[in-house]
């Protein structure tokens, strides 16, 4: 898939004021600072289209994007470590909730994990809380071009070894680095096959 239009819709913290277009979403969620709004410019080719910042909680509300006029990107506020209120966490996460549980449109998420750290209890329990919800998720592991391949494979299984506690099945997932370029095709391919499967399902 090539990005050949990407344009912000409406940014808010009530999900009954997300866009009514019944287009699939793709909601992208993570640990502050985890390099969302990077993975974010880097998969669409724009510099600025979500806002980048060195001070972790930057995204603090529901951002909606329309992508090549027929899909919608989400970014979603980063989970932890946000440097707000307990009172804005609440917040936080109340409409974080209530986005997963009241978007038909969404299609999965994807859940943004550093990979230069070994598993973060934070991390698995927001997984664990997808899968009891039955939320499709899949786990984007940012900040790769940060360490070598061996280091990379070994931090991709602590993570599966941990997760097949849970599931019959390691959670797909993928390796990127904004900087790089790296696991953009391979990113873009997945959605543009979910888009699709959607198309002929519909039929």
């Amino acid at each position: 898939m090539k990005i050949k239009s990407a344009e912000f819709v409406v940014s808010n913290s009530d999900v009954a004021k997300c866009p009514k277009s019944r287009l699939p979403e793709y909601a992208f969620i993570g640990r502050s600072n985890v390099g969302k709004s990077s993975l974010i410019n880097m998969l669409t080719n724009r510099k600025s289209l979500a806002k980048t910042s060195g001070k972790p909680g930057k995204t603090q509300l529901i951002n909606h994007f329309l992508i090549n006029k027929n899909w919608h990107l989400v970014d979603l506020p980063g989970y932890g470590y946000a440097r707000v209120s307990k009172s804005s966490k609440k917040v936080f996460q109340k409409f974080i909730t209530q986005y997963f549980a009241l978007r038909e449109q969404l299609v999965t998420a994807f859940v943004l994990v550093d990979i230069r750290h070994k598993p973060q209890p934070i991390d698995l329990e927001f997984m664990q809380w997808l899968g009891e919800h039955g939320i499709p998720f899949s786990i984007i592991f940012t900040k790769a071009d940060k360490l070598k391949p061996n280091a990379i494979e070994k931090h991709t299984m602590d993570y599966k070894s941990i997760l097949l506690e849970f599931w019959e099945d390691m959670p797909n997932y993928f390796i990127t680095s904004s900087s790089k370029n790296i696991g953009k095709e391979q990113l873009l391919t997945y959605i543009d096959s979910l888009n699709n499967n959607m198309l002929i399902s519909n039929d």
